[in-house]
Parts: structure tokens; C-alpha cells; sequence
């Protein structure tokens, strides 16, 4: 399989889709494949939601040119509808009108003439018009929304000293202010004041009506019934098949979250969820994670299944059997240094399907729960996604990216030879321990932060993997080959943030969203306190710009202040010097090295941003109906994927 298997599928605008393969599959049990394939359905019922969470119009927008992209009988061999479908594509992998990273509003390459011409061409009873409206009805409404570049410019807006809730296109809020936002929600934290405060306002929509602010709270008879009611039938159909009592457990307090909405009960599930250390499938379903929140607090539908990798768990395991030992030593202040380190688990993982925020693009690591109180209390789980990161290693070779943009054969080699154990090793780090490490002080609140939470929480997490990767400890756990490796972290980390994923920015615009924030943040603030002694330079060289590290061992030590500051920031809840570390370092573009990084980026041909189309999973039956296997597929296309989970798994209205 590995030598014929192909990992690209195709490549398109700024975007390249990957497939993966589910090593290992084949060796679990049948009633664990049975499990898999229906948390797997489960997975894939609530992919309506994110859509829906993205925008308000994302739907009807979509199932507009899902239509017109099957009925449309035409001619298709011209630019306008190659144009139609690219444009139809992007909208399939961010879940919506706005660029899955950038947030930025991309606007068709086709004209609304042109669109006009394709919606004339099929039967109106076809269209998805809503309600009582007609066709003009609906393009009056939909054209300004996709054609329009100042209607919902943005679906995550973060620019300082504007009102982030009405200036995003997000579907979380409607008829609010920020200051309204953020009002409300205070006084639910202030009545609900607890040392185990639930995340306010995780599963619900706030909404303005006749002056009443109100939340439309995500549950079983609320908004989203239809479809967590569906995820809800193939819950139960894996409760069946779950591999033991704390697996059961898991499932059904996740029920009675969807059924009730309680969030107390959330914050139960979440405890059984990371307690459930010894099943070999595991899976995570819900309203998760809140970088698509203005506010950082309303959290979007997500879903993967996965499979314990027992051997590569192993790295892992070592690290979080040392959770206590990395605390003790980090470079923060004791003050925020947690005095018992509990319930840190970790493990490398086979993904066997991605869904909701997950998919097409994903994380390639996990740490969670999200809950402050819950991970000081009981601790969290963390994974790592061996076979997603694989599959980029594999897509990646012989591209030329490397020897295009890194300064020299000796940083060649260091990569060539380290990148990718080091890479996995930063992961684990950053996952196991950053986000589980420290503590807030008595009294803070775990938003504080506000809209600056996300990026400083990102930057503590991959600090504090920098500052270990060069730690001796990871030598003698036998994690790193020798006390070289770690070079090719710093070297790719700074490049990175300091050069190259500028390649994801188009010309003229911040950056915006809090991972790239996080990692400019770092890279600009070590270059800058370290200039004196010349730690790392940006150097010109024959007319192209290069980033080279001078000294690694003080490289380190600039890596731990940075993460001391960073947590005290995060510790005191200390908002003004997170919005002044933010806007200083992680936020503005230098457009002369952006223009040229871009120009180099374009010649290479190669797509900035990668994802997934998911395998497919086919039970297998005897004359009887009983399931007697269940088999995995890589065959289905990109475009053939979409539009199947179009039509089965179309579940908000």
C-alpha cells in the first residue's frame, strides 16, 4: 500500500487536498472497527453546523452552487466555469464564504452576470430558496454577500479598537454589541461565581429582539436540533460496541449535553473524556474550540475519531510520565508554576475521520479539555496525529521550498536529517505540557485576556516546547538522536515566523489569525531582543532575504523570558501587556519582505495551505444483515466527497 498510495489529489487557488491513509485499521477488532465507523457517522452529521456558525448565509450560498454545479447542462470548458467551480471548492474547505485561516472574504473570479446566467439555465424548482421567497428574492439577498467586498468583509475580525462582534461575519451574534457581549456574560460569570466556573456562552448563539438579549442555546429541541439529534442516533448505535464502562460513560453524558445543553454537564463529560485513558478508540464531538469567536468565547463544531498508534504512543507517554519535572524546571516564576501536576495523558494517534472544524484542514494535535478549572484539578489528555502529519511529510518531498528559502547546507542538513523528529517532538511538547502547564492566580478570570486569550495561550504552548526541545532531559529520555537536533526547530520555527508563512497573507493585510500571530509574535520578539549580540539576523544574499541563527544556546534562553512574560501575562490576567506584546510583534506586516516572499513562494508552484478529503468506510454484511466487517476506501475524489456529504448529511435548515 505504501509504495502505489498517492497522497495528493488536487490543487487549487491557494489550497492542496491530501488524503490519508488509516494505517492499522485493518487489525483492530471487529467490533472496534464497528465502533470507528459509527462515531465516524457521528462525525460527519453535524457538518451543516459549522457552515451555519461561519456565516449566516453559508448554507444557501452553498447549496446554490452545489445546484447549479450538478444541474447546470451548459457548456463547462470555459474560464468562467472553471472559475465557478474553484470558487464553489474554496467555499467546500473553509465551510463557508471566508478563507478557513485568513478570515478575509474571497471574492469570485466570475462575475455575477455570469452567476445570473447559470441560475437562469436550471429549473427554479431545483434552487434552495428559503421560505417564501423567489428566485430575484434570493439574489438580491445572496449577490452583495458573495459578489461584495465590503458586506461581511471578514468572518473573524481582531482589529484593535473596533467593535470585533459587529465587524465579524461569524454567526454567533446577532443584534449585539461587543460591549453588550461582553456585559452579558459577566454578569452570568459574577451570579455563577465558583472555583468551577463553566465556559459561559460555549453552545449558544446570543441574540437582540426587541431589546431582550437572549441565547439560542445549541441542544435537542434548540437551534441545531435536527442535526444533534442525528449525531445523537449514531451515539448510541457506538454505545453498543464501546470498548468498556468509562467509554459508556463518555458517550452517554455527551447525550445528555446535546439533550440538555447543560453546560455542568459539558464540564462532566469533559472529566470522563480525559479519564478514559485505556480505550483504544477515542473520538471528540462538540462545540470545542473558539478561535472562530470574536470574543474568544463561542465554541465550533468539531469531530474526529481516532485509533491509538501503540508504538509511536510511546514518545508520548514518556513525556507526560514527566509532566511534574517540566514544570518544576520551566523558566516561569514559581508563582505560576503548578505545585501538583495531575492527569496529564498523552498519545500518538491514527486519525480515522475528520469532521466540522476539523475537516478539510486540521490540527495535526489536540490538548483538552479547554476548561482552566478542570485541567488544574483533574488534569487533561493529549494527542498527537501520526498518520495527518505523515501524509504532509510525504506530499512535501522534492518540492523546493526548503532549498529556496533556508540560508545555507548546513541548515539544509540540519533539517534534512532532524526536521521531522523534531517537528513531531514539538507537537508533543507543545500539546502534553504548554497548554497543560501553569496556573491562573486566585481570583483571574480565564477570559481576561479577551480577544488577545487565543494567541497568547498558543504562544505559552509553543514556548514552552522551544525552551524543552533543547533541554538535555529529552537526550535522556532518549526522544532526541543527539544535542543537535533541536537546531532544526529553531532554525524552521524562526524562519517560519518570520519569513514564510507570509506566503498565507495577501499583500497589504495583518495578520490575524492567532497561530500566525503567535509565531510572529515569538520570532519578531527574539530577533529583536536578541540584536545586539546578533542571536538572529535577517540577512540579504544575492537580492533574496534568509533568516540565520548566530547562537542557539542564547536563542534558548530568549525563548524562556519571552515564556516567563507570557505566562505571568496569562497567570494575572494582565490584558494590557497582552495587547501591547500582541500588537507590537505579532500583528503588522513588513510589505517590501512580504512582496518578496511572495514573489519567490509563487515560482515555486506549490499551494501554502493543505487538507484532507476523508476515506470511506463500507460495512460488510452476511445474508442475515449481520455486519461481518468493515472496510476502508481512498478512492473518492474531492468534489465527489462534497457532494455527497451534501446530500446525506444535510441536516440545518
Amino acid at each position: 500500500m505504501e509504495e502505489t498510495f498517492s497522497y495528493t489529489v488536487e490543487q487549487f487557488a491557494d489550497l492542496q487536498i491530501l488524503r490519508y491513509r488509516v494505517p492499522g485499521f485493518e487489525q483492530l477488532s471487529l467490533r472496534q472497527k464497528m465502533l470507528v465507523y459509527y462515531l465516524s457517522e457521528a462525525a460527519l452529521e453535524g457538518r451543516d453546523i459549522l457552515f451555519d456558525q461561519n456565516g449566516k448565509y453559508n448554507l444557501q450560498i452553498r447549496r446554490l452552487l452545489e445546484t447549479l454545479y450538478v444541474h447546470f447542462n451548459g457548456n463547462r470548458d470555459t474560464e468562467e466555469f472553471r472559475l465557478f467551480e474553484i470558487y464553489l471548492k474554496r467555499v467546500w474547505f473553509s465551510n463557508g464564504i471566508h478563507h478557513h485561516y485568513a478570515c478575509d472574504k474571497f471574492v469570485p473570479g466570475f462575475s455575477s452576470d455570469y452567476l445570473s446566467m447559470l441560475i437562469d439555465a436550471v429549473s427554479p424548482s431545483v434552487l434552495p430558496l428559503a421560505g417564501e421567497e423567489d428566485v430575484q428574492a434570493m439574489c438580491n439577498k445572496l449577490f452583495p454577500v458573495i459578489f461584495s467586498p465590503d458586506v461581511m468583509p471578514k468572518r473573524v475580525n481582531q482589529t484593535d479598537g473596533e467593535d470585533l462582534v459587529q465587524t465579524s461575519a461569524a454567526n454567533y451574534y446577532e443584534g449585539v454589541t461587543q460591549s453588550e457581549a461582553e456585559t452579558f456574560y459577566a454578569r452570568q460569570k459574577a451570579l455563577g461565581s465558583t472555583d468551577e466556573p463553566v465556559m459561559y456562552g460555549m453552545n449558544s448563539k446570543l441574540v437582540k429582539e426587541q431589546g431582550q438579549i437572549t441565547e439560542q442555546v445549541w441542544k435537542v429541541g434548540g437551534m441545531y436540533s435536527e442535526a444533534i439529534e442525528r449525531i445523537i442516533d449514531w451515539l448510541e448505535k457506538a454505545e453498543t460496541v464501546a470498548e468498556n464502562e468509562k467509554q459508556i460513560q463518555v458517550i452517554r453524558l455527551l447525550i445528555e449535553f446535546y439533550r440538555t445543553g447543560s453546560l455542568h454537564t459539558f464540564d462532566e463529560y469533559s472529566i470522563a473524556w480525559l479519564k478514559d485513558t485505556s480505550s483504544r478508540v477515542d473520538f471528540v464531538n462538540g462545540f470545542i474550540e473558539s478561535y472562530g469567536d470574536p470574543l474568544g468565547m463561542k465554541a465550533s463544531w468539531e469531530s474526529i475519531v481516532d485509533f491509538k498508534d501503540l508504538e509511536a504512543t510511546r514518545r508520548t507517554e514518556l513525556i507526560s510520565g514527566e509532566a511534574q519535572w517540566f514544570e518544576d524546571h520551566s523558566p516561569v516564576d514559581v508563582r505560576f508554576k503548578k505545585k501538583s501536576v495531575k492527569g496529564v495523558s498523552a498519545k500518538v494517534v491514527t486519525a480515522a475521520i475528520l469532521g466540522g472544524d476539523l475537516y478539510p484542514s486540521t490540527a495535526i494535535g489536540i490538548n483538552l479539555p479547554n476548561s482552566n478549572w478542570i485541567r488544574s484539578v483533574h488534569g487533561s489528555k493529549s494527542v498527537t496525529i501520526g498518520n495527518l502529519t505523515e501524509a504532509y511529510n510525504r506530499a512535501a518531498r522534492g518540492n523546493g521550498f526548503r532549498e529556496e528559502f533556508v540560508y545555507g547546507d548546513t541548515e539544509l542538513a540540519l533539517l534534512d536529517k532532524y526536521a521531522d523528529i523534531t517537528d513531531d517532538l514539538h507537537t508533543d511538547l507543545h500539546e502534553c505540557l504548554g497548554h497543560g502547564s501553569g496556573k491562573l492566580l486566585p481570583g483571574v478570570d480565564a477570559d481576561a485576556l479577551k480577544a488577545y486569550g487565543s494567541t497568547v495561550e498558543e504562544a505559552r504552548a509553543d514556548l514552552f516546547g522551544l525552551y524543552y526541545l533543547a533541554d538535555s532531559k529529552l537526550l535522556e529520555l532518549g526522544l532526541l538522536p543527539d544535542a543537535e537536533a533541536y537546531k532544526a526547530a529553531y532554525y524552521s520555527y524562526m524562519m517560519n515566523g518570520l519569513m514564510t508563512q507570509l506566503v498565507r497573507i495577501e499583500p497589504g493585510h495583518t495578520v490575524e489569525e492567532a497561530h500566525m500571530r503567535n509565531r510572529q509574535l515569538i520570532a519578531r520578539w527574539v530577533l529583536e531582543q536578541g540584536k545586539t549580540d546578533k542571536v538572529v539576523e535577517m540577512v540579504v544574499r544575492e537580492g533574496k532575504t534568509y533568516v540565520r541563527i548566530n547562537d542557539y544556546l542564547h536563542l534558548r534562553t530568549l525563548f524562556g523570558r519571552l515564556l516567563a512574560e507570557v505566562q505571568r501575562i496569562k497567570s494575572e490576567g494582565d490584558y494590557e501587556a497582552a495587547r501591547l506584546l500582541v500588537e507590537t510583534y505579532g500583528v503588522q506586516v513588513d510589505p517590501i519582505l512580504h512582496a518578496e516572499v511572495l514573489r519567490r513562494y509563487k515560482r515555486l508552484h506549490l499551494a501554502p495551505y493543505k487538507g484532507f478529503v476523508n476515506p470511506v468506510y463500507i460495512l460488510q454484511t452476511d445474508a442475515e444483515g449481520k455486519v461481518t466487517d468493515v472496510l476502508v476506501s481512498y478512492t473518492e475524489g474531492y468534489a465527489e466527497q462534497m457532494l455527497r456529504y451534501a446530500r446525506e448529511y444535510a441536516n440545518v435548515k
